[in-house]
């Protein structure tokens, strides 16, 4: 089977790449490489399978039409990750042309791509951050996210909508998968762990919004790879029972179509996870309290219920060992 994964010298992109490769897959890779942030380490994590044999690169940049009608032509894939975006939810206030550009025009190529060539199944990524100004928790992917409250949680909420009118449209089965705070090995330099980690072996402190008093489902980017492969296994239909109501933001049950969270569901405090990194290290940090930012929510937790009963897949690495894995890769690949 030939599986397209867009992203895939990404941070959650490259863990999926190698899980599909060492189960037998072909995998046409594609990303662009830009330069939010260094290229350097996209092009180190492409290195650990680019001259693997079933693997294709195609570097190309997702808001290029004719460039991804090109990709889709040429190796007709059965399946389909949408793993590529524009990163950073504090970045689209700087930027937020890009975000439309990659995320939204660049999720159209996609969609098209799937129509035009009977993709089998296309999962994609969207984010916790859909949930917006919601407060009762857990967050559940039955509840209604109609206040993003940032642009990129905007464009996310824009896929997911999207992705629904093509499951009704065209019969293309979608999956959506909402990410809660991804960390880990190969993440992201403008993430909060790797932030804390360069900050504290400088000697330098770390900014800490909201007084540290966040909470959040921490999930270890492996437990997501898990879960983003067996969602590519398990394709939606058509709900039998649908009888013309509303339908259920999760299910929609007039389409093809699926929403699941991918998360821990053992929400952790921020100061917690600064805690387990100080031991991780074997130093203090020096923080600077600030309050919380505009976009931000004060806490998340993810429902995985439907995760577990319908992919058998439940993200359980606990903070303890999933920030100690990547600490240790932090050390070695910086050498610090």
């Amino acid at each position: 089977m030939t599986i397209l994964v867009t992203g895939s010298a990404g941070f959650i992109g490259s863990h999926v790449v190698l899980r599909l490769l060492d189960r037998g897959e072909t995998v046409v890779g594609l990303d662009c490489l830009n330069d939010y942030y260094d290229v350097e380490l996209k092009k180190a994590r492409l290195a650990r399978f680019i001259e693997h044999p079933n693997f294709i690169e195609a570097r190309v940049d997702l808001a290029d039409r004719a460039a991804v009608e090109a990709v889709f032509a040429t190796h007709k894939p059965d399946k389909v990750v949408n793993l590529a975006a524009q990163a950073g939810v504090r970045y689209a206030a700087e930027n937020p042309h890009v975000y439309v550009a990659s995320n939204v025009t660049g999720f159209l190529h996609v969609l098209e791509g799937c129509r035009q060539h009977g993709v089998k199944h296309l999962v994609f990524a969207s984010t916790s951050s859909v949930y917006g100004a919601n407060t009762r928790m857990p967050f559940s992917e039955h509840a209604s996210a109609e206040h993003p409250l940032t642009l990129y949680a905007a464009t996310k909420k824009a896929n997911e909508m999207m992705a629904h009118s093509y499951a009704h449209l065209y019969g293309i089965p979608c999956t959506g998968l909402r990410f809660f705070t991804v960390y880990g090995p190969w993440g992201r330099p403008d993430m909060a762990l790797f932030l804390f980690t360069k900050a504290i072996l400088a000697g330098e402190p770390i900014k800490v919004f909201n007084h540290g008093r966040h909470r959040r489902s921490f999930t270890y980017v492996e437990d997501v790879a898990e879960g983003v492969v067996g969602a590519l296994d398990h394709i939606p239909g058509r709900d039998p029972h649908w009888q013309g109501a509303a339908p259920d933001p999760a299910t929609s049950g007039v389409a093809p179509y699926r929403l699941y969270n991918i998360g821990n569901a053992e929400p952790v405090e921020l100061l917690r996870y600064i805690e387990i990194l100080e031991h991780c290290l074997g130093r203090k940090a020096t923080m600077e309290l600030l309050p919380l930012q505009a976009g931000d929510v004060p806490d998340t937790e993810a429902d995985t219920s439907d995760l577990a009963a319908d992919i058998g897949c439940a993200p359980g690495v606990s903070v303890e060992e999933g920030v100690a894995r990547f600490v240790q890769w932090y050390r070695e690949y910086y050498r610090v």
